[in-house]
């Protein structure tokens, strides 16, 4: 069973995610939405973290020593750049982290409903709903940053 694998990655990103909402939070100052939001988003993925810990020890006996999930896990996120196009940016890799996560989650919830565990389906599901809402909240940041980033020169 290779479920820890998976297991092991999205527990990874989602610290990783965490980590990353809270230093863009702090490298971009200036942005008054940035602060509370990234805030937010920061302690949803720290507690989706946290959910997953239980079903790592349960999948972990079963699973051969592997380094994959290292191999699978690469920085997107490797800290935030000044500016408007650095704040573009930074949201870029940002966003990348959450597709990273809401990949996993999917096949996740592929995995638990083979292993036929309803918990785990349901703790993947609930952090899958929530990464669909940081998504958003990313892309239309993105969007709303794009013009100014790409176009007026500072």
């Amino acid at each position: 069973m290779h479920l820890a694998h998976y297991l092991r990655l999205l527990h990874r990103s989602q610290t990783a995610l965490a980590e990353a909402f809270r230093e863009i939070r702090r490298g971009h100052p200036h942005e008054p939405d940035m602060y509370g939001v990234c805030e937010r988003l920061a302690v949803q993925c720290r507690d989706q973290a946290r959910w997953l810990e239980p079903f790592v020890r349960r999948y972990e006996p079963w699973t051969s020593p592997s380094p994959e999930p290292e191999r699978l896990h690469q920085p997107l996120f490797a800290g935030t750049r000044p500016g408007g196009l650095g704040l573009l940016r930074d949201l870029h890799d940002l966003y990348l982290l959450a597709t990273e996560c809401d990949i996993a989650c999917a096949m996740i919830a592929q995995g638990a409903q083979g292993a036929r565990d309803d918990e785990l389906l349901d703790v993947v599901r609930r952090c899958g709903g929530e990464l669909a809402v940081q998504l958003l909240w990313l892309r239309t940041r993105m969007r709303h940053a794009a013009p100014q980033a790409l176009v007026v020169a500072y």
